[in-house]
Order: C-alpha cells, then structure tokens, then sequence
C-alpha cells in the first residue's frame, strides 16, 4: 500500500509537536522535512536542531530531504539528528555514488531526488544502490506550487527502471500533490506521497483520512 509523508514546511512552526502527534495518531507513515540551504534553492527552511528536537516524541519515519549545496557536509549531521532516509539532489552531488555509500555507512536509506527537468539517466549507475527515488513534481524551493502534469510519464518512466533493479527503490513525489491528484500520482507509480498545503489546510486528521482512503 501507498505511503503519506505530510511535509512539515506547511506546518504551524508554533505547535510543530502537537501536529506531529495528530499526524501520527492519524495515521501518517513517515514525515517529510525539507532542509533548505537558500543556495542550491532560494528558500530558507528549518535546521537541524528543529527536527532533532522532534525525535524524541515520535516514532514517525523522518524522511530528510536535502535541499543543499554540498550535501556532504551535512550528512552527518542529518544522520545525528534523526533522521531514516536522507534524500541528496543529484544535482547537488559531484560524487553521486560516493554519497549514497556515505548515507548507508551511517545507518540510514539513501534517496536520490531529481529536479523536474534531470533526466532519469542520471540514476543508470547507482539506482541498484538506492532506497529511494524522489522526483520532483514541481521546481524545488517553495512550498504551495501547482504539480507539473508533465512529470506523470516521467514518473511511469521511473517505476519501470525501479520495477527493473534488484534494489527496488521506493518511488516518492514531492511538490503539489493534492487529493485531486493522488490517484493519478498512484497510477503513474508513486509508492509514497509528500503534501504540505493538502494536508495541514484545515482538519489535518480528516485530511490524512482521505488521502489514506485513497491510497487503498
């Protein structure tokens, strides 16, 4: 069965815990935290520290998306922090399948996420070594975007090269995924879908009800 990973960017900062603890309750699989350089994107999100501090009162799956310049930096202490699965941009990274045996070496799945406009070629050489692949469904950075419709053969394209590989890399979708679009991200393939707005707009328990009952 298909995955939810809300994205806490679209979280209320002020209350981040006791929305963790809805999620949770509600239901959700994992969560989904962008960290955000405002170098290799223009935005700025939250730091290490902020999800650290949430480890302790959860059990949810943290699903760490680096949104950074020189990953390798970071990895580290992303690992420290809490995280399950560190996810790098492949246009981020000089030495992809060095940085993949890194995030292995300290303890966590390695996820590879590729910007709207990256082919999938760039995975023929490490995919058999990934845990995760993360396409971008909207142009990383801010949160609130509309999905790219075009992504969709892009994204049967990826499960047919997942389904290939012995490593059978989980596929995830992050940027505009909305309960009007689920199925359709279904369909295409996705095993696990990321929502921000969709999800904390409104009754967020309900809200992770219905993309639950969609993902049967």
């Amino acid at each position: 069965m298909a995955m939810l990973s809300p994205s806490i960017l679209s979280a209320d900062f002020s209350i981040l815990g006791e929305q963790t603890k809805i999620l949770e309750d509600a239901g959700t699989d994992m969560l989904h935290i962008d960290v955000m350089d405002g170098m290799f994107v223009p935005n700025i999100s939250m730091g290490f520290p902020v999800y650290s501090s949430l480890r302790p009162k959860t059990k949810l799956t943290f699903d760490v998306h680096l949104m950074i310049e020189k990953p390798e930096n970071h990895v580290a202490t992303a690992a420290k922090s809490g995280a399950d699965i560190i996810t790098v941009h492949a246009e981020a990274c000089t030495h992809l399948h060095r940085m993949i045996a890194n995030i292995h070496e300290l303890g966590c799945k390695a996820g590879v996420a590729l910007n709207p406009a990256t082919p999938l070629n760039v995975l023929e050489y490490v995919i058999d070594d990934l845990d995760l692949i993360l396409i971008m469904t909207v142009n990383p950075g801010f949160g609130g975007q509309k999905f790219i419709e075009s992504m969709l053969p892009k994204i049967r394209k990826c499960r047919e090269m997942a389904d290939k590989s012995p490593s059978k890399p989980l596929i995830e979708l992050d940027g505009g995924v909305t309960l009007d679009n689920a199925k359709a991200c279904l369909d295409a393939g996705a095993d696990i879908l990321v929502s921000g707005s969709s999800v904390f707009k409104g009754d967020i328990a309900e809200n992770v009800k219905k993309f639950k009952t969609i993902m049967q």
